[in-house]
């Protein structure tokens, strides 16, 4: 490199700011959002808004299916990438490192906090008569397990990098959802079958969410333990020891939840298993509309090609991309996936939702109109060629022959 092209690197490298830099700390708000809801039900009961105060448990769901989609299509979509002279510092700056690791703590302590809320037989300080009545339990269950869907997505960004504290807090921040074995199934499943009838996790065109739902949480479940027995079998070691990476991320939340009912008794296990399911429920709505319908061929070798950005469905709305670390911007994530999220850019090439993702989760929970929306895009991604579709294999031959092809 020359000394003029060296000079203009680092004039552009000076000039270039991440617009976003502080407002990765909202990264925040799904972790802290109970106790913003608790110092909201204290104002609503001290101005005697008892009709209203129960409604502030429920932030959780009003953020993911009100609030985020409304500020998505206010603010609209990023449009900032950053250039190729700023990645090797952008990439090591460890501010944005510490944004992700913050959000591990108060995910813990609001936890608890949901616990205590849970099982309380008093919160007078609260403005509250008695406890929580069953209402504003289940919207405190389902408003930490956002939090804990947002923590798999935590977990995410940290297990794809390869130092041994990022991959630990992954495991702890997975703890929460029971969903240790997402550690192993993810990296090395996942990423490796995408957008192929094999992997669990990509959606298939004309399969309902709700079919994809169990599919994908049980294959993914049989292949994290299968990954993990050949890997222990190299070795010449059983499945059933501790240095299972499966077994050893579900002890994780053995250890957690039998502390937790210890603290609390055993009447905070039913919010548990509620936050658990609704926040594994959530990343697998997101695994949903990732690649749906989405197909990578294969060669003359019998192997699928290589992922290229055309093999997942991308948004570049900001504010969920915000909420989600770059999520949205998953063909640069599976092009390269120990890129931290702070440097994923929006690619040429990717197929786009026309909306965040928070708007297309509450769409896949509506079949007909889900496929009213996307079907068409898959094809039109496709050029019109429904035998390039990922099909789901029951309604293959129904598909071929709406769409005049044959097997």
């Amino acid at each position: 490199m020359t000394t003029s092209e060296l000079g203009s690197r680092d004039a552009a490298s000076a000039q270039w700011r991440d617009r976003k830099r502080y407002l990765w700390l909202f990264g925040l708000v799904a972790p802290t959002a109970l106790g913003q809801a608790a110092a909201l039900v204290w104002i609503c009961n001290q101005l005697g808004w008892h009709a209203v105060a129960p409604v502030w448990w429920w932030i959780g769901p009003l953020l993911v299916y009100v609030l985020l989609p409304l500020l998505d299509r206010f603010f609209g979509p990023d449009g900032q990438n950053p250039p190729d002279e700023v990645m090797q510092q952008l990439e090591h700056d460890r501010y944005y490192r510490y944004c992700v690791y913050a959000f591990i703590p108060f995910q813990l302590a609001s936890l608890v906090f949901a616990a205590y809320l849970w099982t309380a037989p008093e919160l007078s300080w609260l403005g509250i008569d008695g406890g929580l009545g069953l209402w504003s339990k289940i919207g405190v269950a389902l408003s930490v397990g956002v939090m804990g869907g947002v923590g798999i997505n935590t977990a995410h960004e940290l297990g794809h990098k390869k130092e041994l504290l990022e991959r630990r807090l992954s495991k702890i921040s997975l703890a929460q959802t029971g969903y240790g074995h997402f550690y192993i199934e993810h990296n090395r499943g996942h990423h490796v079958r995408v957008a192929t009838p094999e992997d669990p996790a990509s959606a298939r065109f004309a399969e309902s969410f709700w079919s994809f739902l169990p599919r994908s949480v049980w294959g993914s479940l049989r292949s994290a333990w299968a990954l993990e027995r050949t890997r222990l079998q190299r070795t010449g070691k059983g499945p059933w020891r501790l240095c299972n990476d499966v077994l050893n991320a579900w002890a994780m939340t053995m250890v957690l939840w039998g502390a937790l009912a210890v603290a609390f008794g055993p009447g905070v296990l039913p919010f548990l298993v509620i936050q658990a399911v609704y926040g594994f429920s959530l990343l697998e709505t997101v695994n949903y509309l990732e690649h749906y319908g989405l197909l990578r061929r294969r060669t003359a070798s019998g192997r699928y090609e290589r992922c290229t950005p055309e093999h997942s469905w991308n948004s570049d709305h900001i504010v969920t991309n915000i909420f989600l670390y770059h999520l949205q911007r998953h063909s640069d994530h599976h092009a390269n996936p120990t890129r931290r999220y702070q440097t994923l850019r929006s690619m040429d090439g990717a197929p786009a939702l026309p909306s965040g993702y928070a708007s297309m989760i509450t769409l896949a929970y509506f079949p007909p109109l889900w496929r009213k929306v996307m079907d068409h895009r898959v094809l039109e991604h496709y050029h019109g060629d429904i035998t390039r579709v990922n099909i789901q294999p029951r309604k293959r031959d129904q598909v071929l022959a709406h769409y005049g092809a044959v097997s």
